[in-house]
């Protein structure tokens, strides 16, 4: 399958399922990516604020906010850039992509950030990953040596996902049955 045509079976399963069967199915992957050693060691963790049809992490976000400094993206034009989540309190909801992102001053310390955990389209069992085609996380991620932890759901592990130059591959995968190293 070519990247768009992945993309596109991803989108229809996606809606097979409901928000509620999101929610139940992304508690099996917090709680795999709870018992990774990366994580259980990290300080300061990247994150990001699910959109509907993502890996569910609003209440993995509060139930970790007060143990670890947590990160949260932002989207700025073709960049992200990355913030402290500081409670719910203290987010608003952008005007591209109509997700929570946290206000307040950006965190410049990337260095610091020993975990990232990474929405994907589609993910393969040699950790390749495959995001929407905008390529923010792959920015991001190839200026950075954390752990990376690609979340998605059983039906996004693909078995080959197709990879480009640029495209960054996860350390990890964990989905709602395995992980894959």
């Amino acid at each position: 399958m070519t990247k768009n045509e992945l993309r596109k079976w991803i989108r229809e399963e996606k809606k097979k399922i409901t928000l509620a069967e999101k929610q139940e199915r992304s508690e099996n992957i917090w709680q795999q990516v709870e018992n990774n050693k990366q994580f259980k060691a990290a300080k300061v963790i990247l994150l990001y604020w699910s959109m509907a049809d993502e890996v569910y992490t609003h209440e993995f976000v509060k139930r970790w906010a007060d143990k670890k400094t947590l990160l949260l993206p932002v989207v700025d034009g073709d960049d992200l850039r990355i913030k402290p989540y500081q409670g719910i309190e203290n987010m608003v909801i952008s005007k591209q992509f109509g997700i929570g992102e946290p206000t307040g001053d950006d965190y410049d310390d990337l260095s610091k950030i020993e975990v990232i955990i990474v929405p994907g389209v589609a993910f393969d069992k040699k950790c390749n990953r495959m995001g929407r085609g905008r390529g923010y996380y792959d920015k991001l991620l190839s200026t950075n040596n954390a752990y990376k932890i690609g979340v998605g759901f059983d039906f996004q592990i693909v078995e080959k996902v197709p990879t480009e130059e640029f495209d960054i591959p996860m350390d990890c995968i964990v989905c709602e049955s395995d992980s894959y190293e």
